[in-house]
């Protein structure tokens, strides 16, 4: 682990990342892994209790190239990225070989089904036992206690959650103990693998201004997002 803005991240890569849910996953342990990236920190850097989250969760993955590039200034000279949507692909894949049901949670009914039949066709032999696209509105407790039933029952073993922040951290950190899976917070995974919204090229992934193409892209959603981590100390 390597402390950026009261934030632990953790020092890892895909291989690794991809093994311990494995391992995890096998036994049916009840964990939750964040996917950080600058907004993730800046969220938690003003709100305690999202940090508190962040921080509880088993792990911590540097998902933007400012993160990576803070950490191997803090001496993890071999630190690589960890792209949500990236690591989304080993795991499906990983999942699909070792027969791991798998389960969607979040975005809507028809990116869930794009995203599955997408899956599907690319990894032979992925088993989805799970998919849900819940209320854009906050749940009931009764709701809650249903959707953690029905994912129990389902069988799955690793749950993608795509809510974006920190809905989906605050989610995953209220069912640890409750679902028997780990859960991932994948963010806008669903809608790149769906086909519904485009990823940045990977020219612009490497070199760090992945924001800008995705603030051509969804203007009206992310100028707000991104003006305010930009005035942030």
């Amino acid at each position: 682990m390597a402390n950026v803005i009261n934030v632990n991240l953790s020092e890892t890569n895909y291989a690794l990342v991809s093994d311990q849910i494995r391992t995890w996953s096998q036994v049916g342990e009840s964990r939750y892994i964040c996917i950080a990236n600058v907004h993730v920190i800046i969220t938690a850097h003003d709100s305690y209790a999202f940090r508190k989250v962040v921080n509880l969760a088993d792990m911590v993955t540097p998902d933007g190239m400012p993160l990576v590039w803070m950490l191997r200034l803090k001496g993890v000279k071999g630190q690589t990225r960890v792209y949500g949507p990236t690591l989304m692909l080993h795991i499906l894949e990983m999942a699909a070989r070792e027969k791991i049901p798998v389960g969607f949670y979040g975005s809507t009914d028809q990116t869930l089904q794009k995203l599955i039949l997408r899956m599907s066709e690319l990894y032979s032999g992925l088993k989805v036992a799970y998919a849900f696209s819940p209320p854009f509105r906050p749940l009931t407790e009764h709701e809650s206690t249903q959707i953690a039933s029905d994912i129990t029952v389902s069988g799955t073993r690793i749950l993608f959650v795509g809510w974006g922040c920190p809905k989906q951290g605050k989610w995953m950190a209220e069912q640890k103990g409750k679902i028997p899976a780990v859960m991932l917070g994948v963010s806008a995974a669903f809608d790149f693998h769906a086909g519904t919204k485009s990823q940045a090229p990977a020219c612009m992934q490497s070199i760090g201004p992945e924001w800008f193409f995705r603030l051509i892209h969804e203007p009206r959603r992310l100028a707000k997002q991104y003006l305010y981590n930009y005035k942030q100390p």
